[in-house]
């Protein structure tokens, strides 16, 4: 399949109750876009594989996975526990890659925080490309300064999100 045919046979949306979100700097929003919402008490990010996130074999690139992964593991901390709104450094992310992600794929993942201490936050998490399981990955990350509240990069309000105290 090429490109073109793959991009244009795809559904540039995403699933019921994603939203689009500006979130992790710039070089996430360059690599993006990224979507969220808020399901079953848990933040999920996806997005959909395009022609500029693949590797020759028209897969996602797994840069781009590495990328999508250490957003979502760290940033679900900001949303599943009661942390302020902080800078988490990658201290280590390690990744399984499972499968592929074809072009056109939807990307999406949810994490699991499993400790939160003074300095530092473990968490986990599970990526599937059209429901199939493409990524397991886990990382620890540092608890850096409060980051300034910004328009792109701002607390989500998320439909069915509770609202923060």
């Amino acid at each position: 399949m090429t490109i073109e045919h793959a991009t244009q046979t795809s559904s540039p949306s995403p699933p019921t109750g994603f939203e689009p979100v500006s979130i992790g700097g710039a070089f996430a929003i360059h690599n993006g876009p990224l979507f969220a919402r808020w399901h079953e008490g848990q933040i999920e990010f996806g997005f959909r594989v395009g022609a500029q996130q693949v590797n020759p074999a028209n897969n996602c690139h797994g840069g781009m996975l590495s990328l999508f992964a250490d957003i979502l593991i760290s940033t679900a901390a900001h949303y599943q526990t009661d942390i302020p709104r902080q800078f988490l450094p990658t201290i280590g992310l390690q990744l399984d890659f499972l499968a592929p992600a074809p072009l056109g794929s939807w990307v999406q993942g949810r994490a699991d925080i499993l400790k939160v201490t003074r300095n530092l936050i473990f968490s986990q998490g599970l990526v599937t490309a059209d429901g199939q399981l493409v990524l397991r990955t886990s990382g620890t990350f540092k608890r850096g300064p409060l980051l300034p509240d910004t328009d792109n990069d701002y607390r989500l309000h998320l439909p069915g999100m509770p609202t923060p105290c």
